[in-house]
C-alpha cells in the first residue's frame, strides 16, 4: 500500500464519525510500515480518543520507523483529549503525511512541532478530496455570517419534485431515502419551506443507521406564518427542538398559538438575516430539503454550498411540480459553473453531489 492508497483508505475510515463527533472534524488515520498498513482507525465520538492515538495504540511495536497517514493535521493542544502530536513524536513514527493543515486556531500548529521534534511531514496528499469530507468543519473558520447551507432534491428526470397532485412520496427509491437519512445525521438542522412542510406533513427526523450525537433541529421558512398547529412538527415540538422562521408582517396571533405548542418563532426580514440568526444559534450546518420555491431563492441570493442530486428513472410531465420555482434566468457565459464532487447509484437513483466552490 503506498501513501496515496493509504489516505484514501484513511478519508474512508472518517466517515464512521459521521453524526457522531461534531463539532470536531471527521478524521481517518494509517499507519504504515514497509509498504504495509499495520493499523487504522477513526475519530469515532466527540471527547473520545482521536484517529492518530488510536490508529498507533494498535500498531504497537510496529510504530517504529513507521509513517502516519491522516487526514488532518494532528492537534497540538490539549483538549478533551491530550495533544496527537505528543504521542506521535513519543511512539517512534518517522514521517506524517497530512492531507490538510486545521484550521482551528486553537489545535493547529502540529506541523511545525512534529518537525521541529525531528519528524518529517508531508501536507496536501488529497487535499481536495479531504477539504470536500470536512467542508461543514473548515466553514466553521471562514469567516462568514450564516451556516454551511446544503441544499437536497429528489427530482424525476423532468427535474420534478412532486406530481401534479403535490404528491413527492415517494419519487426517490429505498436505497435514496436511507442514504438522506444518514446524511441529516450529520447537519445540525433540516429545513424546509412553509409549502413542503403544509403538504408533506414531515417528521424531519433521523431514522436511519447513524444515530446523531444531537437531533438536529426542524427549521420551517414560513414567512406568513402558515404552518397549521395540526402539522406532526408542531405536534411534536416539545419532543423536538421545531424553529419557524417567520417574516416581519406575520400575524402575533399565530405566533402566539405555535409558540404555546412548543414551537420557537423567530421573525426575520430576509433569508440571509434568518441563517445569521441560525448561526447564532449555534447551527453550523444547515440541509434544506425544499421546496421548489425556497431552493430558487437560496441559489439566487448565492446561499447554498453543496447541493445533493437524487435523480429517480420516471417522468412526472409538465404540469407537476417543478424543483427550482422562479429561478432567476442566467446566461450561459455569465452562470457559475458548480464542481463535482461525487457521482453515484443509490439502487435505481442517482445521486449527483455539487460544490459551488
Amino acid at each position: 500500500m503506498n501513501e496515496t492508497e493509504a489516505m484514501r483508505r484513511a478519508l474512508d475510515l472518517a466517515w464512521g464519525g459521521w453524526g457522531r463527533v461534531h463539532p470536531n472534524p471527521l478524521v481517518g488515520a494509517v499507519v504504515l510500515q514497509d509498504g504495509r498498513a499495520v493499523a487504522e482507525a477513526h475519530h469515532a465520538e466527540f471527547g473520545g480518543p482521536h484517529a492518530e492515538v488510536l490508529a498507533l495504540g494498535a500498531a504497537g511495536d510496529a510504530t517504529r520507523g513507521a509513517t502516519l497517514v491522516v487526514t488532518l493535521e494532528p492537534c497540538v493542544h490539549q483538549g478533551k483529549q491530550p495533544p496527537c502530536t505528543d504521542a506521535i513524536i513519543e511512539s517512534g513514527v518517522t514521517r506524517v503525511v497530512a492531507a490538510l493543515r486545521d484550521p482551528n486556531p486553537v489545535a493547529r500548529g502540529g506541523t511545525d512541532r512534529l518537525l521541529a521534534a525531528g519528524n518529517g511531514v508531508e501536507t496536501g496528499l488529497l487535499a481536495e478530496d479531504a477539504a470536500r469530507q470536512n467542508a461543514i468543519f473548515f466553514h466553521q473558520f471562514s469567516g462568514s455570517r450564516r451556516p454551511f447551507v446544503a441544499l437536497k432534491l429528489a427530482t424525476s428526470v423532468d427535474n420534478r419534485i412532486a406530481d401534479r397532485h403535490g404528491r413527492s412520496r415517494w419519487i426517490s427509491g429505498e436505497e435514496a431515502r436511507t442514504f438522506v437519512h444518514w446524511l441529516r445525521a450529520g447537519f445540525d438542522a433540516i429545513g424546509i419551506g412553509a409549502h413542503t412542510a403544509r403538504v408533506d406533513d414531515a417528521a424531519l427526523t433521523v431514522r436511519g443507521p447513524v444515530e446523531p450525537r444531537h437531533p438536529p433541529m426542524r427549521v420551517v421558512f414560513d414567512p406568513e406564518l402558515t404552518l397549521p398547529e395540526s402539522a406532526l412538527m408542531v405536534r411534536t415540538a416539545r419532543e423536538l427542538p421545531t424553529l419557524v422562521l417567520a417574516g416581519p408582517q406575520a400575524s402575533s396571533s399565530r405566533a402566539t398559538v405555535l409558540e404555546g405548542r412548543g414551537v420557537i418563532v423567530q421573525r426575520v426580514p430576509s433569508l440571509a438575516a434568518a441563517l445569521e440568526y441560525l448561526l447564532g444559534r449555534r447551527v453550523a450546518s444547515l440541509l434544506v430539503e425544499g421546496g421548489g420555491r425556497l431552493a430558487a431563492s437560496l441559489l439566487d441570493a448565492g446561499l447554498v454550498d453543496r447541493f445533493y442530486w437524487i435523480q429517480a428513472p420516471l417522468w412526472l410531465g409538465e404540469p407537476a411540480v417543478p424543483a427550482f420555482s422562479g429561478l432567476a434566468a442566467r446566461g450561459v457565459a455569465e452562470t457559475e459553473r458548480w464542481r463535482v464532487a461525487e457521482r453515484r447509484a443509490l439502487g435505481q437513483d442517482t445521486l449527483l453531489v455539487m460544490d459551488r466552490r
